[in-house]
């Protein structure tokens, strides 16, 4: 017996809380928070790559639709985080159970777990490091992260389908499974709600001043800060990351094509009727911010081309590198009175940062197809 080794166990936890009636009331708010950010997600990818079949029903108002979308979005992500971490605090002695799989049951809610674990850690890691525009990643963040967020949400229906039994049984503090834990524990229990309550409305207070900008001040966490940027307005892509140099206003041209094609100057541009809107700009990143662009509607500009009522625009950028140098618009943005070829920005002639000499400005439509550099406007019949 000497000579034989000690028999290795699986580790044993036997920490308070670590119960099902803790898990949840952590999963309570989790489980909304993962399902707005998921909608929210979904609006923003449908509205940035729309369907051929979608492009003419996607609505120009609210103006304010996208900024209230995305600032869900990013909020509701970041909230995620400190219930995510929590969740996992209270759950994770059942990831060392033994023996692993116990039943055909038992094997699912492991599956389930596995997957949602790592997709939960995936989406919250990458959508966090993109609203700081970080990307160490070799892959391209968008369509990834939309497809991992569809995983995540059916190994999420897969958890709360197996789990039901023992989620009804501690849904509250009445239920028999609640009633049936240590009696002592309570009071700590409520203390460790109250401590993650206050964490994520700590978090959400010091970010969502991104997109809420009445809250703008209390910005301490959030990389963006609204008012930050050239003319007041934070920029994405630069004139010199986009490839673009310096644009002479005497050789600018803007095409417009269509049954009767015509070109402009900068000079022709500015000699048309004028137009003032007041629209905010909102990015996927989760920051906008509202401002009053001056331009030409691009209905006015179609129009003269023969655009009939029901045509799309295909607007092209002037940039020679990175995504969206082309966005298309269906016929309600493209009619819309509030969509503007602004040439001028808070009052003053736009910067190249912001896209001079002429930029893309509409309602309820995503910042990266607010394109800037605009040197073409097709018309697609």
């Amino acid at each position: 017996m000497d000579g034989m080794k000690p028999r290795v166990f699986p580790p044993a936890f036997r920490g308070r809380l670590h119960d099902a009636r803790t898990a949840t009331a952590i999963g309570r708010w989790l489980g909304p928070a993962f399902v707005v950010c998921f909608l929210t997600g979904l609006v923003s990818h449908l509205l940035q790559h729309p369907p051929g079949w979608l492009v003419d029903r996607i609505p120009s108002r609210p103006v304010w639709g996208y900024r209230l979308t995305q600032g869900l979005h990013v909020a509701s992500g970041t909230a995620a985080v400190p219930l995510l971490l929590a969740k996992l605090w209270t759950v994770y002695p059942r990831l060392f159970a033994w023996p692993p799989l116990r039943s055909a049951r038992h094997a699912l809610e492991r599956l389930s777990v596995a997957v949602l674990v790592a997709g939960a850690v995936f989406e919250l890691t990458t959508g966090l490091l993109n609203t700081a525009q970080w990307y160490p990643w070799p892959f391209s963040f968008v369509p990834v992260h939309y497809a991992v967020g569809w995983l995540v949400v059916g190994a999420l229906l897969l958890h709360v389908a197996v789990k039901l039994p023992d989620i009804r049984a501690h849904w509250t503090r009445r239920s028999p499974g609640t009633l049936a834990l240590p009696a002592p524990d309570a009071p700590d229990r409520r203390s460790l709600l109250a401590a993650v309550g206050a964490a994520v409305g700590a978090v959400t207070l010091t970010t969502v001043g991104q997109s809420l900008t009445p809250l703008k001040d209390l910005l301490l966490l959030a990389p963006r800060h609204p008012d930050e940027g050239p003319q007041s307005l934070p920029v994405n892509r630069t004139a010199a990351a986009a490839g673009v140099g310096r644009i002479d206003a005497e050789e600018y041209r803007l095409v417009v094509t269509g049954p009767r094609p015509y070109t402009l100057t900068l000079a022709d541009l500015r000699a048309l009727p004028q137009h003032d809107v007041d629209l905010p700009i909102a990015c996927v990143e989760g920051w906008s911010r509202s401002a009053r662009w001056t331009g030409v509607r691009v209905r006015d500009l179609v129009e003269r081309a023969g655009a009939p009522a029901h045509a799309r625009v295909r607007v092209v950028s002037l940039q020679l590198r990175g995504g969206y140098r082309v966005s298309e618009m269906g016929h309600e943005h493209v009619r819309d009175p509030l969509t503007l070829l602004a040439l001028r920005l808070n009052g003053r002639e736009l910067v190249p940062d912001h896209g001079y000499p002429a930029r893309l400005i509409a309602p309820n439509r995503p910042g990266v197809l607010q394109t800037k550099w605009v040197g073409r406007l097709e018309v697609l019949a």
